[in-house]
């Protein structure tokens, strides 16, 4: 049987395994926070290669891209390095893939982007995201600086975005990483900030630790795109009053993995390494596989697939 297994920084609370058939192959996939521990990190990432089809890298990002420059973490490449024979995947190729598709698809048939106003938490690790919003929709606040950075400044161009990112991500890929990502327990902590930004916002996209760290207390009526669900994470934004929530990763019992997981899969279906797999290998195996955003309704379990017209 095919196996991912996502080592990740993030909390062990969050921990789930499954099995789960896909194109008829059955797949074990599973999740293993080491609570922000980076030797354990490492020892597991070794442990497991060779052993598994596919490791992911959860709870931090190996590459940020911008157009077409992708930028490493250098420390995150070097906790990683050690990974030699299986499939190593940080979820980038979905995220510039799937995630795009997504918002296109929930243009067609569940949101008007010509009406909405979104607020993207962080652009810089969900760029094909970005650049999709930026087509759809003609208000998007791109809240990198805000919550990446804590300066209370809203980009509100994906022009400048763009160039902000560029001219900065060759630096701060060089920086340690929990700098600008909760790890390990900081993952369970909220600390709300500009709470004037969610509210004038519709629709609110982007990672899940992000949004749930930096979200006020009630977003009554409001749309969240994101992924990495668990029921606690649906219980939490049924007590805020959000209308609906999308998860752009396939709902696996109720709940949902992150990017680097379902990219795995992914290529364990290929045959392919991250470095071999093109846009197109993508898209040929998600229409395959028929993957889609599914909309949950908060304090409703059954998840409603959304299907292009």
């Amino acid at each position: 049987m095919p196996t991912v297994v996502s080592v990740s920084l993030g909390s062990s609370k969050r921990d789930k395994a499954t099995d789960v058939s896909l194109l008829g192959v059955p797949f074990r996939i599973e999740r293993i926070g080491t609570d922000g521990d980076k030797a354990r990190f490492r020892r597991l990432m070794e442990e497991l290669d060779g052993h598994v089809d596919a490791i992911g890298i959860g709870g931090a990002d190996l590459w940020l891209r911008v157009g077409e420059k992708r930028f490493a973490f250098r420390e995150i490449a070097e906790l990683t390095s050690g990974v030699r024979r299986s499939i190593l995947v940080d979820g980038s190729g979905l995220k510039h893939t799937l995630e795009r598709r997504a918002i296109e698809a929930l243009g067609e048939v569940t949101l008007d982007w010509s009406t909405e106003r979104v607020l993207l938490v962080s652009g810089v690790d969900r760029f094909g995201m970005a650049e999709a919003l930026a087509k759809a929709c003609p208000n998007v606040v791109y809240g990198d600086i805000l919550f990446g950075v804590g300066l209370p400044i809203p980009i509100r161009s994906f022009a400048a975005f763009k160039s902000l990112a560029g001219a900065l991500l060759p630096v701060v890929t060089r920086l340690p990483f929990q700098w600008f990502y909760p790890t390990g327990a900081k993952q369970e902590a909220r600390t709300p900030r500009f709470p004037k930004v969610f509210a004038e916002a519709t629709v609110i996209c982007g990672d899940w630790h992000y949004v749930r760290r930096y979200a006020p207390d009630q977003m009554p009526g409001k749309t969240v795109v994101t992924q990495t669900l668990r029921r606690a994470d649906l219980v939490w934004l049924a007590t805020t009053g959000v209308k609906r929530v999308v998860a752009t990763t396939p709902v696996v019992e109720g709940e949902t993995f992150a990017t680097n997981v379902m990219e795995g899969v992914v290529l364990t279906l290929l045959g392919m390494r991250p470095d071999e797999a093109k846009e197109d290998d993508y898209l040929v195996i998600l229409g395959e596989l028929g993957w889609r955003p599914s909309v949950i309704t908060p304090g409703e379990p059954a998840p409603e697939p959304v299907h292009s017209k």
